[in-house]
């Protein structure tokens, strides 16, 4: 009966889909037009403000993450044997997504369903912090798509240029953000496979 009266944490008590990693969950935090970051708080699991944008970037998708999932060992590993780094740890949050969407959504703290791409390989500081680039499901301009290469170049660019730059300038030195590869579907999935993994091996069964 209880879970009818609460709502379920974002994180932990929402399945990431029957189809994951080929279709899944995703829980959208921030869209484009917000000037301040929210994240969520993992222990209530409410949306809070993290920062506002530092810059004058904003994130040029809708942003979140896929539940029950967590960036561990698996995940570390695979961007170790990737970039041939030595001692990077996961980043321990669940796994961020990118969603590519024509449409224009008014705030965040809502699920959608979301067809996996490709992905930015990202390390941030000694941290594996991978960022899956999805479709919305069934969009009219993005739903179609199936691999990374049939996105307009330009947009990959906008989203590598915010993360790069959303927590430093340009001229700031050293780099704390490094992006070292645009992977494609069938990598993108073998990470999301591994985030899952991590999770049942961070926090057990349901």
């Amino acid at each position: 009966m209880n879970k009818h009266l609460f709502q379920a944490h974002p994180w932990h008590g929402v399945s990431p889909g029957p189809d994951t990693p080929e279709l899944l969950n995703a829980y959208i935090e921030i869209v484009p037009t917000d000037a301040v970051k929210y994240e969520l708080d993992k222990a209530t699991g409410h949306l809070r403000v993290d920062r506002p944008q530092r810059f004058s970037s904003m994130c040029p998708t809708l942003y979140g993450f896929i539940p029950q999932t967590y960036c561990g060992r698996e995940v570390a590993e695979l961007v170790e044997r990737r970039t041939g780094l030595n001692g990077i740890e996961g980043d321990k949050d669940p796994m961020d997504i990118c969603v590519l969407s024509e449409k224009t959504f008014a705030h965040g703290s809502f699920f959608l369903r979301a067809r996996p791409i490709g992905g930015l390989r990202m390390i941030d500081g000694r941290q594996a912090d991978d960022k899956i680039i999805a479709v919305l499901e069934d969009d009219l301009a993005y739903g179609g798509i199936v691999e990374i290469d049939d996105v307009p170049e330009g947009l990959v660019d906008r989203l590598k240029h915010y993360f790069l730059s959303y927590k430093q300038l340009p001229s700031d030195e050293p780099k704390k953000v490094e992006i070292t590869h645009v992977y494609d579907r069938t990598e993108a999935l073998d990470v999301i496979s591994r985030s899952l993994r991590d999770y049942q091996a961070e926090f057990g069964e349901e």
